[in-house]
């Protein structure tokens, strides 16, 4: 049996549910940092105020059995407990980034789960060019659509369509050019880095959404076919430990002068 990209089990299909309700579908990954795991996706995936978009949970479909790829199962993730949320989001000095993380605890995944995730090493450092017209591989699931014999995510081609490291109209993002739909929102946005260990891939970006222009004559002119990326960069602020928290100073009492 031909070997599997491990970047097709990195790559997660994420529903969302309002108690049993299926609300939408989209995409994800995910991201290992030291010894805890993280879901990362589009912060709009968990909570979209001006939609209306409420979820109370998620199911993630995971491979429980790495002999047995055609087998899957859903592991529901609650997105809120004693009504706080479970997820963690950012800002920057643009304003609200669309990315968003979630630990995942290691005892609810199956005992021999077959998965991948990216670490920091698989994040772009100094050495790391990524050039204008640079190509990328976009893996997710849009519409739904995806090997729904083998449960993997399928491919979209594109390139790098605005200056890397540079942020777009201010925003933390770079443009992509490539066909995109509905539910690969929270994708990774990858170029090939071989010997990068444990994936050979070099995370460039979380797809986040098609951008257009807001006075497109929607009969006469074509959609640019332009997305937004939001740098990789915010997954490690995310991810980052929590500060223990201070202990209350207690105050000493002065000494009466006289």
């Amino acid at each position: 049996m031909t070997a599997i990209d491990p970047l097709l089990l990195a790559t997660v299909r994420i529903g969302t549910f309002n108690g049993t309700k299926g609300l939408t579908s989209a995409s994800g990954f995910f991201f290992r940092r030291d010894e805890r795991l993280y879901l990362v996706t589009s912060r709009h995936v968990f909570i979209d105020e001006p939609s209306g978009h409420h979820p109370d949970r998620i199911e993630l479909e995971l491979h429980p059995d790495p002999d047995n790829l055609a087998d899957s199962i859903g592991l529901s993730v609650l997105l809120y407990r004693e009504g706080l949320a479970n997820w963690r989001q950012g800002r920057d000095d643009g304003g609200g980034i669309d990315v968003a993380v979630l630990e995942i605890e290691p005892d609810a995944l199956p005992p021999a789960a077959a998965l991948a995730a990216f670490t920091p090493e698989n994040l772009p450092g100094p050495e790391d060019v990524v050039a204008i017209g640079e190509p990328v591989l976009i893996p997710g699931f849009p519409l739904g659509f995806h090997d729904g014999l083998h449960h993997f995510p399928v491919v979209r081609q594109g390139v790098v369509a605005s200056p890397y490291g540079w942020r777009f109209q201010g925003m933390g993002w770079f443009l992509t050019d490539a066909r995109t739909h509905r539910g690969i929102s929270g994708a990774p946005v990858v170029v090939r880095a071989p010997g990068r260990s444990p994936l050979p891939w070099l995370l460039v970006g979380i797809h986040s959404s098609r951008l257009d222009m807001g006075d497109r004559d929607l009969v006469a002119d074509e959609s640019l076919g332009l997305n937004a990326s939001w740098y990789p960069d915010i997954v490690m602020t995310l991810t980052e430990p929590a500060a223990p928290a201070k202990a209350d100073a207690k105050a000493e009492p002065e000494d009466d002068e006289g």
